[in-house]
């Protein structure tokens, strides 16, 4: 099953980061202190992990 979520994107890291580097993981951390419901995704066609908040309306 597959289900559509709305999603607004805020950042986008390359998937090649260096071994022990988490980027976007860091910042999505930093989000969520200041009160974003932020979360990292991986978008398998651009090889890139991205920083996600739900879009307005949702």
């Amino acid at each position: 099953m597959t289900a559509a979520i709305s999603a607004k994107v805020l950042e986008r890291f390359p998937a090649g980061s260096p071994r022990g580097s988490w980027p976007a993981e860091e910042y999505a951390a930093r989000r969520r202190a200041e009160g974003e419901a932020a979360t990292v995704v991986m978008d398998l066609e651009s090889d890139a992990f991205l920083v996600v908040v739900p879009a307005d309306g949702d």
